[in-house]
């Protein structure tokens, strides 16, 4: 049996456990792919909580947009001044070797700082 109307929806989902709540406010969402991006205007999302777990669904008007290189790469060397210096503290590593390895683990402090170690 299927609920007649979004009240009653709410009312047997809460029922099983299903917490439901929609997002207000909200302009675009995106998702970001190896080689493309997505964006959805107008959306409506709705939250489900359950069981300690967080789902979100996701309606509306979905535009794809292809990522060329040159985007990717700007994504890319997007390494924070401060992540720089705390891996040069870490490791004794110059400036720019520093910065090398974040490029590398794309930003990942902890990979970053092993590798310079152990080279």
């Amino acid at each position: 049996m299927f609920a007649s109307n979004p009240r009653e929806l709410k009312r047997l989902l809460k029922k099983m456990g299903i917490d439901v709540e929609e997002l207000t406010g909200v302009k675009r969402v995106e998702i970001v792919l190896e080689d493309k991006k997505i964006l959805v205007k107008e959306p409506q999302v709705l939250v489900f909580k359950a069981s300690g777990q967080v789902f979100y669904q996701v309606s509306g008007i979905p535009e794809t947009i292809q990522q060329s290189e040159e985007a990717k790469q700007v994504e890319e060397v997007k390494i924070p001044e401060e992540d720089i210096r705390f891996v040069m503290e870490q490791t004794g590593a110059s400036y720019e070797k520093a910065r090398e390895a974040l490029l590398k683990t794309r930003g990942d402090i902890l990979q970053a700082i092993m590798i310079l170690r152990e080279g």
